[in-house]
């Protein structure tokens, strides 16, 4: 039983190679999951085959998932829709005519990741291996899904209603200082004497009193009278 050995490069970058063996009645279906494994995707997009010459011009189509093929479709012209096969019913013994066979796989179509596939080798059947099997792995695969920096959309609403809540905070903050000064110079009013008070000296008090107590009306009751 033949076992092919197919090497796998990126088109982007051809450090990052893979090596699969797979026997040649196993289908395209199987050979798309083992090369979904081998570098790392979550294979949930759609994918196709395209059989190449050796400048890796695509030719027949082997899909994942071939479109629904009505004969009035005009996205797909009569001769194309005869060439694209679905491949759980492709083997892969059934489309190799070169040595050196060359096939172009394409995934996510609107990623487009393009993977270059050449027919290394027949190998020998191991009976005690399970195929397809990963047989060599170099280089490490780009990320499936590239981080997303961006920052995100504000949302208005969301944003003025911080804006209030920032200004009520402000508001509230100078109405409180506004108060504590209210009171400082309340307190100042009550403990300054007022206005309209005068102070009376002391000594003016005492000199008053001494005069008072020095007064004696017997100056004037002994008969003399004062000269004016």
């Amino acid at each position: 039983m033949a076992v092919y050995r197919f090497r796998i490069v990126f088109e982007d970058d051809e450090d990052v190679i893979r090596e699969i063996d797979i026997l040649g009645k196993q289908s395209y279906e199987e050979f798309h999951h083992a090369i979904q494994e081998a570098i790392g995707f979550d294979n949930s997009k759609d994918a196709s085959f395209f059989m190449s010459d050796d400048y890796w011009r695509k030719g027949q189509e082997l899909a994942l998932n071939p479109p629904q093929q009505n004969d009035d479709d005009d996205d797909y012209p009569s001769s194309r829709k005869k060439e694209i096969r679905h491949m759980s019913k492709s083997k892969i013994a059934e489309y190799i005519e070169d040595p050196h066979q060359k096939m172009v796989y394409v995934f996510d179509p609107a990623v487009k990741w393009t993977l270059m596939i050449e027919l290394s080798k027949i190998v020998t059947l191991d009976p005690k291996a399970n195929y397809p099997k990963t047989i060599k792995s170099d280089g490490v695969a780009p990320k499936q899904y590239k981080q997303n920096l961006a920052v995100p959309p504000v949302d208005e609403d969301e944003e003025e209603e911080d804006d209030k809540k920032v200004k009520e905070k402000i508001f509230m903050a100078v109405e409180a200082i506004d108060e504590m000064d209210h009171l400082g110079d309340s307190e100042e009013g009550e403990d300054a004497p007022a206005d309209s008070e005068e102070a009376v000296p002391a000594d003016e008090d005492s000199n008053e009193e001494e005069a008072a107590d020095d007064f004696d009306p017997g100056d004037f009751a002994g008969g003399e009278s004062e000269e004016f």
